[in-house]
C-alpha cells in the first residue's frame, strides 16, 4: 500500500505531542449532504479533523448539479424548505437569500397560507452566484392527457377532467374505508385506507409499481408513512373549505407535499454543496474525489480502526486511520467491506437483500412543448408553470418531468428554450437501463412524443445521466434491517447516516440532521444513537403536525 495526503495528515493526527492533546480525526464515506454536513459540522464545531471520501467525480451526491454545455440539471430536484430552524438556518449561512423588494418582505404564499420573510439587503442574484432565489412551487400530475393538482385536490378542473360518475365511485370508496379498514402492513394498504380503493387504483397504484418496480402490496407501508404524512381524502376536503391563515416561514404547520414555496440556490443544489465542500476545506478538512472505500478495518472490541481507500485515477490502494467513522455509503456495500470481526449470517443475508432503484435522467433541451400554461401564474415564453409534472399515464414508463426553467432561470443557457428533465426510476436489470444514452435520448423522445407533451421536430439537443442505488427500497429484507442496524450500532466509533446509509427514503433535510446529531454525540459523549436513526420519525421531524 502507498501513502497519500489524506493518510500522512490520518497518520500525523495519531502521533500525541507533548503538552497537546491529541489530534483527531474523522473518515467520511461520501460527498452528499450528510456526508458534508457531517465535515462541516466537525470542521466548524470541534477539533476533528474531517476526511471525506467520494467514489465519483463529483460533489453533491444525488443532489448534484450536472451542467450540460451551459444548460444545468437538477437530479431527481431538491426544494430547499425544512421544519427544522437547525437546517433553514445552516442553508442561509452558507448561501444567504436574494434581496428583497424595496418593502423589505417578502411574503411567502403556499396552499392558501402565506407568511412574511423579513428583508433587508440581501446578495443579487445578477451580480453574484453565492445565492438562494426565493421560488415558487407547483407540481401537477399529468393523467389522461390532463391535469390535475398534486396532491389532488377537490375543485371543479378536478371534478370535469374525471367526471361525476368517477367523482361518485371515489366518495362512496373513500366512505367505505370508515367501515372497514384493509391490512396496512404495506403500502397498498396504507394507502387504500387514507384515499379509499377507486382513488388508488386511479392515482397510485400503476404509478407506485412504474416507480419500485413491484407491486404496492409487496412494499413495506413505512415508505408512505414517511412521503404522504397527513395526508388523506380527509385533508384534502378540508383544505377544500377551511379559512386561509398565516404560517411560519419555516413551514412547520404545513405538511410538505402542501407547501407551494421554497428557497433555490441560483446554480443548483450542486452548488451548494461545492460550496461546503471549499468552506470544509478552507477550516483545515479535505475532500477526495474519485476515491472509494473497499474495506473497513474493525476490532473485536467494537471499534472501527481504518479503511482502505482505492485512488481511481492512482489505481493504488491505502489504509487510512481515523477516530471517528461516517458512513453514507449502502448499508450492503458496508457490511461487504467489513474486515476483521465476524459478520453473523443474519446480517449479511439482510444487508444483501435490501434493495436499490437506480435513476435514469434525459435531459432534452426544446423550442417549446405541446403542453401550454392554461394558468393564471405567469412564465416567461408563457411555459408551463410547473417545476415538477408527474406523470400517471401507464403506457409510458417515465415518472415525472422537470421543467428547469422553473426552478431556476439561470439552469438554462437560453432562456428563449425549454430544458427538461425526464425522470425513470428503473432497475440495472431491466432493458431501458441497457439502452445506450442515444437510444435512451429517443426512447424518451417517443414516450413524450406519445402523451402529446412534445413534438419530435423541436427537439434542439438532449443528455442522459444513469445513477445507481438512488432510491433505498421498503422490500426485500428491509423489515428485518435493524438486524443490520443492531450489529453496526455494536461499532461505537462508526455512524450510519444519510439516505444510503440508513436504507431509508430521507430528503436532503433530514439527511443532514443525521448527520448533524452524530456530531452533536461525539461532542456530548453520547454512545447511544437512537436519536441519530429516529430524524424522520420522531414528532421533531414529522412532516406532519
Amino acid at each position: 500500500m502507498t501513502k497519500t495526503k489524506a493518510t500522512t495528515a490520518a497518520a500525523g493526527a495519531q502521533r500525541k505531542k507533548p503538552g497537546r492533546a491529541k489530534k483527531q480525526t474523522a473518515i467520511i464515506i461520501g460527498a452528499g449532504p450528510a456526508g458534508l454536513t457531517a465535515a462541516y459540522e466537525l470542521a466548524t464545531k470541534t477539533n476533528i479533523t474531517p476526511i471525506v471520501f467520494e467514489a465519483s467525480d463529483d460533489i453533491g451526491g444525488i443532489s448534484k448539479t450536472v451542467n450540460y454545455k451551459g444548460n444545468r440539471i437538477d437530479i431527481g430536484g431538491h426544494r430547499f424548505f425544512s421544519k427544522s430552524d437547525t437546517v433553514m438556518q445552516w442553508w442561509n449561512q452558507i448561501l444567504p437569500i436574494e434581496e428583497t423588494p424595496a418593502s423589505k418582505t417578502f411574503r411567502m404564499k403556499y396552499r392558501g397560507q402565506e407568511a412574511d420573510l423579513q428583508g433587508g439587503p440581501g446578495p443579487d442574484p445578477t451580480k453574484t452566484d453565492d445565492v438562494m432565489l426565493v421560488r415558487s412551487r407547483l407540481s401537477r400530475i399529468y393523467y389522461g392527457r390532463k391535469f390535475y393538482d398534486y396532491p389532488i385536490s377537490l375543485n371543479k378542473a378536478t371534478i370535469k377532467n374525471l367526471g361525476a360518475k368517477k367523482i361518485a365511485k371515489i366518495g362512496m370508496g373513500y366512505i367505505a374505508t370508515k367501515f372497514h379498514k384493509v391490512d396496512e402492513s404495506n403500502l397498498e394498504g396504507f394507502y387504500v385506507n387514507r384515499f379509499g380503493r377507486e382513488l388508488y387504483n386511479t392515482f397510485f397504484a400503476s404509478y407506485t409499481e412504474k416507480l419500485w418496480g413491484v407491486s404496492p402490496s409487496e412494499i413495506d407501508s413505512s415508505w408512505g408513512a414517511q412521503r404522504v404524512k397527513g395526508l388523506s381524502v380527509s385533508k384534502v376536503l378540508l383544505n377544500a373549505i377551511k379559512p386561509k391563515k398565516k404560517a411560519d416561514i419555516s413551514q412547520k404547520n404545513v405538511e410538505t407535499s402542501l407547501i407551494e414555496s421554497f428557497l433555490y440556490p441560483k446554480l443548483g443544489p450542486g452548488h451548494m454543496w461545492e460550496t461546503v465542500a471549499k468552506r470544509v476545506e478552507e477550516k483545515g478538512g479535505q475532500v477526495h474525489k474519485n476515491q472509494v472505500i473497499t474495506k473497513i478495518h474493525a476490532t473485536a472490541d467494537g471499534t472501527i480502526e481504518a479503511v482502505d481507500v482505492y485512488n481511481y485515477k492512482t489505481k493504488r490502494t491505502s489504509k487510512v486511520k481515523g477516530d471517528y467513522f461516517f458512513s453514507t455509503m449502502p448499508v450492503n456495500e458496508l457490511i461487504e467491506a467489513f474486515d476483521g470481526v465476524r459478520i453473523p449470517r443474519d446480517v449479511r443475508r439482510v444487508a444483501k437483500g435490501l434493495p436499490f432503484r437506480d435513476f435514469i435522467t434525459v435531459g432534452i433541451l426544446a423550442k417549446k412543448l405541446k403542453i401550454e400554461n392554461q394558468t393564471n401564474r405567469k412564465t416567461k415564453g408563457n411555459i408551463v408553470p410547473d417545476n415538477w409534472i408527474y406523470i400517471q399515464e401507464p403506457d409510458v414508463k417515465v415518472c415525472r418531468l422537470q421543467i428547469f426553467n422553473n426552478w431556476s432561470p439561470y439552469l438554462v443557457k437560453d432562456e428563449d428554450n425549454i430544458w427538461v428533465g425526464m425522470e425513470y426510476v428503473v432497475s440495472e436489470k431491466d432493458d431501458v437501463w441497457k439502452l445506450s444514452d442515444k437510444k435512451m435520448a429517443q426512447f424518451g423522445i417517443d414516450e413524450l412524443a406519445k402523451i402529446d407533451i412534445l413534438d419530435p421536430s423541436d427537439v434542439i439537443d438532449t443528455t442522459v445521466i444513469k445513477l445507481k442505488k438512488t432510491y433505498p427500497a421498503y422490500f426485500g429484507t428491509y423489515n428485518e434491517f435493524d438486524t443490520v442496524r443492531n450489529f453496526t450500532d455494536g461499532f461505537q466509533n462508526l455512524f450510519l447516516i444519510g439516505r444510503n446509509g440508513q436504507h431509508r427514503y430521507n430528503n436532503q433535510d433530514h439527511s443532514m440532521l443525521t448527520a448533524i446529531e452524530a456530531v452533536k454525540n461525539i461532542q456530548n459523549g453520547v454512545t447511544d444513537k437512537a436519536n441519530i436513526w429516529n430524524v424522520n420519525v420522531e414528532k421533531e421531524y414529522h412532516e406532519s403536525k
